[in-house]
């Protein structure tokens, strides 16, 4: 019986470490199962990742792609916007220069120098005021200045030397040049001959027109009359002013000056009014007028047409307000006395005749001056380019 119990309770033993050996297997088991699945989401989040990855990526180059599509447009854009500014569309704030003789070239000027002194313009010029047309040649030649206001015949000279790079924009005045004397001998131009006529600008304008009205009056220059080109304009004034030269010829503002000083001086022939006398073809005694860089005016077309229109109104108002104009040519240097500005300002001749009409107004008195000197336009005449069209 004794026996018999131990043999139960070694059987119940074995039986027990069965069940735990199988239990322990199935936990064993369980457990696998368990990390394998746990091993499958892992690998299938990796699998989502990637593929979320995957779309990230394209949605990131699918943006970087349209914004590099975007900056290309852009790009465009931008290119089409420097192309209208090469083109000549108006620069904002261009900044141009623009170069003028003293006395009646830049007269006319003076109230578009006040308009933007006072910042009453849109356009952004700046002025350069000089004593000779020796001193903006160079600065027209170099590129330095974009405007100026010169005589007509050195703008043909600056648009064969620099092979066309320059053009006429608009004549800005006409013949300045007066026969003074302190008598009352001449009345004509006929009434030259056998005279003695003191002069400046020999080897220039003056002379080639004082030689033209003589020989188209039959009088010869060189031996009919008598003609001292010793002194120049300011000399040639004071003398006159002094009552030591009888008859002179002499432009404007000297006219003026010599006028004020000497009571029995006056103006006996306005040689203007002699040239249109001769001329049936519409050509008229064109001194002065302002030339524009040829590529300045292709690159600004708008800004060089809104100057123009600008500087033909000033000369407007310069015309139409003498005493008020004189005081804006004094301030502005252009004339030492605004008083000599305004006695003069009536015998001026101050004009806008823009570039069309001023073909027209020019072709006769440069043939004149190309017959007596072809140096004194260059060489040769000016072709059609020589006009800047609006």
């Amino acid at each position: 019986m004794k026996n018999l119990s131990k043999r139960i309770g070694l059987i119940l033993t074995i039986c027990l470490l069965c069940v735990s050996f199988t239990a322990c297997g199935k936990k064993d088991k369980v457990e696998e199962d368990v990390y394998k699945q746990q091993l499958e989401d892992v690998k299938e989040q990796q699998k989502d990742m990637i593929k979320d990855g995957k779309d990230t990526i394209k949605d990131a180059q699918k943006g970087t792609d349209e914004d590099k599509e975007q900056d290309k447009d852009q790009g465009k854009d931008q290119g089409k916007d420097e192309d209208k500014e090469s083109k000549g569309e108006v620069k904002q704030n261009e900044v141009f220069k623009v170069a003028t003789l003293k006395g009646p070239t830049g007269m006319g000027m003076a109230k578009l120098m006040e308009q933007v002194e006072n910042k009453e313009s849109e356009l952004k010029p700046e002025f350069m005021i000089m004593g000779s047309p020796e001193e903006i040649m160079g600065k027209v030649i170099s590129g330095e200045v974009q405007f100026a206001c010169v005589p007509t015949n050195l703008a043909s000279i600056l648009y064969n030397k620099t092979k066309g790079e320059v053009q006429l924009a608009a004549v800005n005045t006409l013949g300045v040049l007066y026969i003074v004397e302190t008598g009352d001998t001449v009345n004509s131009i006929k009434d030259l001959k056998g005279k003695k006529i003191f002069a400046s600008g020999q080897n220039a304008t003056p002379e080639y027109v004082l030689n033209y009205l003589l020989e188209q009056n039959k009088i010869d220059p060189k031996q009919d009359v008598e003609v001292d080109y010793k002194l120049q304009h300011s000399e040639l004034a004071a003398a006159v002013a002094a009552g030591d030269v009888p008859i002179a010829l002499l432009p404007q503002p000297h006219v003026t000056t010599v006028l004020m000083k000497n009571k029995d001086a006056r103006i006996a022939l306005n040689l203007t009014k002699e040239w249109e006398q001769l001329e049936s073809n519409d050509s008229k005694l064109a001194m002065g007028c302002i030339i524009v860089n040829k590529k300045f005016a292709q690159d600004n077309k708008e800004i060089v047409d809104k100057f123009l229109a600008e500087y033909k109104s000033s000369i407007e108002w310069v015309n139409a307000n003498h005493v008020e104009a004189s005081k804006l040519i004094e301030k502005f240097n252009i004339l030492p006395k605004a008083k000599i500005a305004e006695v003069a300002l009536p015998n001026c001749n101050i004009v806008y005749v823009d570039s069309d009409e001023a073909k027209t107004t020019l072709e006769g008195f440069y043939k004149v001056l190309f017959k007596y000197n072809p140096k004194s336009l260059g060489g040769k005449l000016p072709d059609e380019n020589f006009y800047y069209k609006k």
